[in-house]
C-alpha cells in the first residue's frame, strides 16, 4: 500500500509538471489595435485570461479621470495615504500614513513609478475603500466591453480572482486616448522629479522607438512581463499589448517588432469587440519567470534612465534620425543595439502635500479617524513637507520655537502631588 501511494504521488507530481510545462509552452498573448478605428491589426490568443499585474493601473487611471470629468474631484484634490496603503509592497513611494498628495501628483506617480501605495491611496480616496473602488473598476470595465476582466484591487498585486486579457487591456488603453485626450501626457512621462530624486519610466520603448508615446508596463512572477504600448507614425496611432514575457528586454523587442508589423500593414478589418472569449483560467508564469531556471533579467535593468549631467545631450537623436518614419522594419535591430543608450527626458516635477492655496475637501479612506484640518488651509507641517519634496529650504523663522522656561513657583504655592508613572502608548 505504501509503495502504491508513493507511485500515485509521483504520478500526480508528473502530471502537474506536464500541465505547468504546457502552460509555459503555450504562446503568450498579444494584440495590435488601430486606435482610431478600434480594429484588430494582429492578434494571438488575445482573449485568453491573463494576470495583468500593473497594467491594472490603466483602469485605475481611467476611473480616476472619470471622477474628474464628472466633477466629483479636481486634479488638485488632496488624498490621504492610509496605513493600508503604506503597507503595500514595492514598487511604492513610501510616504508615511497621513501624508497628503494631490490627485494630479498621485496619477503621475502611479504611471511612472507604478507605485502600489499610491494606487491604494487613489482607490480609498475616490472609492472609500479598495473594495469600493474595485466595484467602480468592474463597472467601468463592463461599460467598455472588457468581457474577460475582473478586478479586486487598483494596483495589480497578484490575486487569483484578478485577471484580464490582451484584448481588454487594449480596450482600456484605447479608451484613455479616446475619452481623455487632454490627459494624454500622463501616459508618456519619461521621468519624475521629487525633490532631488529622479524617478525614470519602466517603459523601454519611450525615447527609443520612433513615435512611442505611452502607456504602462507591469510585472509579477505569476503574470510575467507585460506592457500596453502606444506609438504614432504618420498620424496613425497603434496600441500593442504583450503579455507573459520572461524578461523586460524580450518584452520590449517583441513590442517593437509588433509595432513595425502593424505600421507596415493596414488598419485591420476585425472590430476588437467581436473577438470571441476563450475559456480557461489564467496560467501562472512563476516557474518560467521567477523559477530556478529563469532568465536572470530584472525589469529595472531595462528601465530608461535620465540624462542629468550638463552637456550629455540627447543620445536618442541619431537613433530617431536613422530609424524614423519611412524606415519600418529597422526598429527592432536598432533598439536591440541601443538598449544601453540613455534617452534624455525633461523630468516632470511632483511634490507631497496640498496644492498652494487649496481650501477644499481632503479625501481619505472611509472609516479613517476624522481629521480636524480637513478643508483647512495647509498647516506649517504640510508646507514644510512640500518644501522638502521640492528641494527648497524652509524659510527663515519657520523652525520650531524654543520653549520658554516655566515661571518659578511662588514661595507660598502648595507643593504639587507626586506625578503618576507614565505608561507606554500603543
Amino acid at each position: 500500500m505504501r509503495i502504491q501511494n508513493r507511485f500515485l504521488r509521483l504520478a500526480a507530481w508528473s502530471l502537474a509538471g506536464l500541465a505547468c510545462a504546457a502552460a509555459q509552452a503555450r504562446a503568450t498573448p498579444f494584440i495590435v489595435l488601430d486606435a482610431a478605428s478600434g480594429r484588430v491589426v494582429l492578434e494571438q490568443e488575445a482573449t485568453h485570461r491573463w494576470y495583468p499585474a500593473s497594467l491594472t493601473k490603466l483602469m485605475t487611471l481611467y476611473v480616476a479621470l472619470s471622477a474628474v470629468r464628472e466633477k466629483r474631484v479636481t486634479l488638485d484634490t488632496p488624498i490621504v495615504v492610509s496605513s493600508r496603503a503604506a503597507r503595500m509592497p514595492a514598487s511604492k513611494m513610501g510616504f508615511n500614513p497621513g501624508s497628503e498628495v494631490t490627485l494630479d501628483n498621485a496619477m503621475k506617480m502611479l504611471m511612472v513609478k507604478s507605485a502600489n501605495d499610491i494606487a491604494v491611496t487613489i482607490a480609498e480616496g475616490l472609492g472609500g475603500s479598495v473594495e469600493g473602488f474595485a466595484e467602480q473598476m468592474n463597472a467601468a470595465a463592463a461599460r467598455l466591453g472588457m468581457n474577460e476582466s475582473h478586478f479586486v484591487n487598483p494596483n495589480g498585486l497578484h490575486n487569483d480572482n484578478h485577471y484580464s486579457s490582451a484584448r481588454d487591456m487594449a480596450i482600456v488603453g484605447r479608451a484613455l486616448f479616446r475619452d481623455f485626450p487632454e490627459y494624454s501626457d500622463y501616459y508618456g512621462i519619461g521621468a519624475l522629479r521629487l525633490g532631488a530624486q529622479i524617478i525614470p519610466t519602466h517603459n523601454g520603448l519611450l525615447g527609443r522607438y520612433p513615435g512611442a508615446d505611452g502607456m504602462k508596463t507591469g510585472f509579477t512572477c505569476p503574470a510575467g512581463f507585460n506592457v500596453v504600448a502606444s506609438a504614432t507614425r504618420g498620424g496613425r496611432r497603434l496600441i500593442v499589448v504583450v503579455l507573459g514575457y520572461p524578461n523586460a528586454k524580450a518584452r520590449t523587442l517583441k513590442t517593437a517588432s509588433l509595432l513595425d508589423a502593424g505600421f507596415a500593414s493596414g488598419s485591420g478589418s476585425i472590430p476588437v469587440a467581436t473577438l470571441a472569449a476563450a475559456p480557461g483560467p489564467a496560467p501562472n508564469m512563476r516557474p518560467r519567470v521567477c523559477g530556478a531556471h529563469r532568465d536572470q533579467v530584472a525589469e529595472d535593468d531595462f528601465a530608461v534612465p535620465v540624462v542629468q549631467r550638463p552637456g550629455d545631450g540627447d543620445h536618442s537623436a541619431a537613433f530617431f534620425a536613422n530609424n524614423g518614419e519611412g524606415a519600418p522594419g529597422n526598429s527592432v535591430a536598432a533598439i536591440q543595439e541601443q538598449m544601453h543608450i540613455r534617452p534624455s527626458f525633461e523630468p516632470v516635477d511632483v511634490y507631497v502635500g496640498r496644492a498652494p492655496g487649496w481650501n477644499g475637501p481632503v479625501l481619505a479612506a472611509r472609516g479613517d479617524a476624522p481629521r480636524a484640518d480637513l478643508g483647512a488651509a495647509p498647516q506649517p507641517a504640510a508646507k514644510a513637507m512640500v518644501a522638502r519634496a521640492k528641494g527648497k529650504p524652509l524659510a527663515k523663522g519657520k523652525k520650531a520655537a524654543k520653549k520658554k522656561p516655566a515661571p518659578k513657583a511662588k514661595a507660598e504655592a502648595k507643593p504639587s502631588p507626586p506625578a503618576r508613572p507614565k505608561t507606554a502608548q500603543h
